[in-house]
């Protein structure tokens, strides 16, 4: 039976890489309590996200971790993606095994297991994850988005061509500034000092 909360199956890694990366850059000393929240949404178990296990000490590893990856999301040429991407693998993956668990789908996993720390195993799921998706896309298939003043990361994983913007309202919204643009442009007065030509 498929997760309600993920109907597609699986954990949705793509989603809570940028959730979390969203998540610390909004606030990069997150709180362990709200960084265990987080990776419960996102199916972890609690048993594995108590104060006791999920240590404030792993709580500053993963919030590394998350800004490593964020740096990544934002990158916006394929071939430097593709090379952080093989860099991190090589750091921190091991060789690849399927698994099913705690209801979710059979995945893919490349972390090294229980002798994995958090960040590790971050740096390993989300690196994953992104390589994936520029094999299966062909492109970089999230961003950071190019509106002024938002930034905001996002995914890209609809049909058509690469996305600029993480919103159809922020992708209005640069439209709208760069035809005003353009309007003030045409219309300044010429540089030289020249009358504009008359009919």
């Amino acid at each position: 039976m498929a997760d309600p909360r993920n109907p597609s199956g699986g954990f949705a890694a793509a989603r809570r890489l940028i959730e979390l990366a969203e998540a610390v850059r909004a606030d990069p000393a997150l709180p362990r309590a709200a960084l265990a929240e987080l990776l419960a949404r996102h199916g972890e178990r609690p048993e594995e996200l108590a104060p006791e296990v999920f240590t404030e000490a792993e709580a500053d590893e993963l919030r590394a971790a998350v800004r490593r990856m964020a740096e990544l999301l934002a990158e916006t040429d394929e071939d430097r993606a593709a090379g952080a991407l093989n860099a991190l693998l090589e750091e921190c993956a091991t060789r690849p095994r399927l698994t099913r668990h705690d209801g979710h789908s059979w995945h893919l996993h490349v972390d090294r297991g229980d002798g994995a720390d958090w960040g590790e195993w971050f740096l390993a799921s989300g690196a994953l994850v992104l390589a994936q998706l520029l094999a299966e896309y062909g492109r970089l298939a999230w961003g950071a988005c190019a509106a002024a003043g938002c930034g905001r990361l996002f995914l890209a994983t609809g049909p058509g061509s690469a996305r600029r913007y993480c919103t159809p309202a922020c992708a209005t919204r640069a439209r709208v500034a760069a035809h005003r643009r353009r309007r003030r442009e045409g219309a300044a007065p010429d540089p030289a000092g020249a009358p504009a030509a008359g009919p």
